[in-house]
């Protein structure tokens, strides 16, 4: 009820609203923290999926037979969806319904999971290369080594990998399925083009400045449970075996340590497809706008506005948009701190993109891990850390209230100190596995080659051995063969897994212990050197993980606030289409493509040809991983210091130079409270709206936005849509088409090369107790 004293200090317009208002219901869900306890749920969902397809990389390259390079492009094509659609999303979705765009896209890539993991349910069951054969839990008993006329002579006793392979081929409707994994990474990478760049936006147009930090800090800390969960998931995944369920394990004669395991990689995907789908229905119950955060909710311009019914004005207004998005661009491009930076961060994203592709099979190839364990392993020590890392940085922006300069140099700093720690890891080695043929000679001498001729020995040369046989086996003295034929075994006892070879004719030439000329199934184990490299190795990772996710917080609040806020929503879908174009794309397909390179023995596929790499010469391996992420890394950290060169003297000008209007020179909270006072002369840092703002359309809104920087190519092509729309500045009732997200806000955050915007609060002719602008004017001098 309003009292006497009240309804005196009401205008007219006000009693009108007052009224009105309670004929119009407020919708469901209204608040800006269900946004994002909604948004968190779907990051941590569309985290969660594309961490999976990381953890899952190795098993579906030795699913599908692929090279590392290959299986870099198909990881790619993730952010080749991402490049079909995110500026266009990034620059019109901001103009629409964001909440709803989103829910779109959670069910985008929910289809996209799916479609990913189909092709095994029509590649029939995963062989691989083996000497054994089983029946009935027995195996047959096998006599690898024989010359050209024993094997005449019994054939029942050798085994023939090859056999009948042309009608294999011919049955195999799976050679080429790995089509699909990339059409359903492709489509889960258009799905997520309105997440990132409109969620953020979101959160930064409706909350308030001193907030918008410690947000998105939460957000992307909830995030990270996503890839944690992602890798534990993956983790269990690799663990079963790949087709669990239609053939009996016991059987299997391999284990997760194996080259050739393959685990049931397709079962993640399905998990992932039901999480994102549920992730994106509530964003279909949120409303488009947001009543600011310090406003009084009763506030007519901010509440929800029902869209222009009429069709001709809406079309006027997509072509006012479309119109408006080239020059807008040249503006985002032409701010240098942005420009800068954006290079720095393409450079660091393809060292993270790299390190997060391949870190898995690192931890397989140098130090023995399985890809169960390795991916455990990330997700329980790893990610936990980086969480908390990132927790902080948004604490600490939020404590200290950080200028941009100051967060631009916390954010390097701790990058930094990472980069050193990275450089420790290159000391953190296992040596290569002894493998006769390949690393050391039949009579252990240390050796690596990548000659098929240095396989065969005096001891295996009447075998009529495959040089592309793989079923390894150990021996005693610690040297791994690569078939019981090439250790010239002639007998064996026991079935399956626990199948021993005897009388080894190489074993004998190569000093065995005790005598044991006996070899086992499966490559010999690493020696207790190499766990305690790979514990130091865990413990610097962790570590340099911890203390480079302090500046990712700072560093992210850095882009945002260099630039002017109508451009937010633009400046982050180009930062993220930048990124994902020059690093996403070709990252994991250049370094598989060096990780290829120090493969010494490939597999074979059933149909011919080069399949997956069974083993890598891992001393190459460790410099080539580790030195591209350096050189990298290393590289983006000369544009971070030009962007903090280029900050700090666009500060130190500002505070040296009084306002224009006598304002006081800069107060002593810092660069950005000097920012916001330069750019908006009220007494409070986060004035309400003009009262009496006209009714508008979006090319008008756009106008406007375009104005507040005063780039004559912005606002020029805009001034048609602003001629003859004035309408009086008193309206008796609320607006009631709808605003776009630059409009909407009411304090900017700081930007670089922005001229005074004293009279682009409302620049449609509303006018407040600072001003009055005449709705005609053109754009307001500098």
């Amino acid at each position: 009820m309003i009292v006497a004293a009240d309804e005196d200090r009401l205008t007219s317009r006000d009693v009108l609203y007052v009224a009105d208002k309670k004929t119009r219901s407020e919708p469901c869900c209204s608040t800006l923290k269900m946004f994002i306890v909604a948004l968190s749920f779907a990051y941590f969902s569309k985290a969660l999926s594309g961490t999976y397809m990381k953890s899952a990389i190795t098993q579906i390259e030795r699913r599908f037979d692929l090279s590392s390079s290959l299986i870099g492009l198909i990881d790619g094509s993730f952010e080749m969806g991402n490049l079909l659609f995110l500026a266009f999303v990034s620059h019109f979705g901001a103009k629409m319904h964001r909440p709803r765009l989103i829910g779109i896209g959670c069910f985008l890539m929910a289809v996209g999971s799916l479609l990913t993991g189909l092709p095994h349910f029509f590649m029939g069951r995963y062989k691989f290369d083996t000497v054994i054969q089983s029946w009935e839990n027995d195996s047959m008993r096998i006599s690898p080594c024989l010359d050209s006329r024993a094997a005449q002579d019994h054939p029942e006793v050798q085994i023939e990998i090859s056999q009948d392979i042309d009608a294999d081929c011919v049955r195999d409707s799976g050679s080429h399925m790995w089509i699909y994994v990339f059409l359903g990474n492709a489509l889960r990478g258009i799905g997520e083009t309105p997440v990132t760049p409109l969620g953020i936006s979101y959160i930064d147009d409706y909350a308030k400045a001193e907030n918008s930090a410690f947000y998105i800090a939460c957000l992307q800390t909830i995030t990270l449970l996503g890839p944690m969960f992602g890798f534990l998931l993956g983790s269990m995944c690799a663990r079963l075996y790949v087709d669990i369920g239609f053939v009996d394990v016991e059987s299997v004669t391999i284990t997760p340590k194996d080259a050739r395991w393959v685990g049931a990689w397709w079962l993640g995907f399905f998990v992932s497809a039901g999480i994102m789908l549920l992730s994106g229905i509530p964003f279909w119950f949120l409303p488009r706008t947001l009543p600011k955060q310090g406003e009084l909710p009763n506030n007519p311009y901010t509440l929800p506005e029902t869209p222009d019914p009429s069709t001709d004005a809406n079309a006027a207004k997509l072509a006012a948009i479309a119109k408006g998005f080239l020059p807008c661009l040249k503006r985002l491009l032409s701010t240098p701190a942005y420009f800068l930076l954006l290079c720095g961060v393409v450079l660091k994203f393809n060292s993270f993109i790299g390190l997060l592709t391949f870190k898995a099979k690192y931890m397989e190839q140098q130090f023995g891990q399985s890809a169960s364990r390795a991916n455990f392993l990330i997700g329980v020590l790893n990610l936990p850390v980086v969480a908390v890392g990132i927790f902080l940085g948004g604490v600490v922006m939020k404590r200290y209230k950080l200028s941009v300069v100051a967060g631009a140099q916390l954010s390097f700093l701790t990058s930094f100190a990472a980069y050193l720690l990275l450089l420790l890891q290159y000391s953190t080695k296992c040596d290569n596995v002894h493998v006769a043929g390949l690393t050391v000679s039949y009579n252990g001498t240390p050796g690596v080659s990548f000659d098929d001729h240095t396989l065969f020995s005096e001891c295996n040369r009447k075998c009529s051995c495959a040089s592309d046989e793989w079923d390894p086996v150990c021996s005693q003295n610690g040297i791994t063969y690569m078939s019981p034929c090439l250790a010239g075994c002639t007998g064996s006892t026991g079935h399956g897994k626990h199948t021993v070879f005897h009388n080894c004719s190489c074993v004998l030439d190569s000093s065995p212990v005790d005598g044991s000329t006996s070899v086992s199934l499966g490559q010999c184990p690493r020696g207790p050197d190499c766990s305690r490299s790979f514990t130091s190795y865990m413990a610097v990772s962790v570590l340099s993980s911890f203390i480079n996710s302090l500046g990712t917080t700072p560093g992210y609040m850095v882009i945002i606030r260099c630039i002017s806020p109508e451009l937010k929503s633009l400046a982050l879908g180009i930062q993220t289409l930048v990124m994902r174009t020059l690093g996403g794309i070709p990252a994991p397909v250049y370094f598989g493509a060096l990780i290829d390179s120090t493969c010494l023995k490939w597999g074979t596929k059933r149909c011919g040809g080069k399949g997956a790499c069974r083993m890598y010469d891992t001393d190459m391996y460790r410099v080539i991983f580790l030195g591209l992420i350096t050189c990298l890394s290393g590289c983006s950290y000369f544009f971070i210091m030009a962007v903090i060169v280029l900050l700090k003297r666009q500060f130190d000008r500002e505070k040296a130079t009084p306002t224009e209007q006598g304002r006081a020179p800069t107060p002593p909270g810092g660069a950005i409270e000097l920012l916001h006072h330069h750019q908006h002369p009220h007494p409070h840092p986060y004035p309400h709206p003009s009262p009496h703002p006209k009714e508008e359309g979006v090319p008008n809104a756009l106008a406007a936005a375009c104005e507040m920087s005063k780039p004559q190519a912005c606002s020029e092509e805009q001034a048609e849509g602003t001629e003859g729309d004035a309408e009086p500045q008193h309206s008796p009732s609320p607006p009631s088409t709808p605003r776009s997200s630059s409009t909407a806000r009411t304090a900017s955050p700081p930007s670089l090369g922005r001229v005074d915007e004293d009279q682009s609060e409302n620049p449609d002719g509303g006018s407040d107790e600072n001003q009055h602008t005449d709705p005609k004017a053109g754009p307001p001098e500098g």
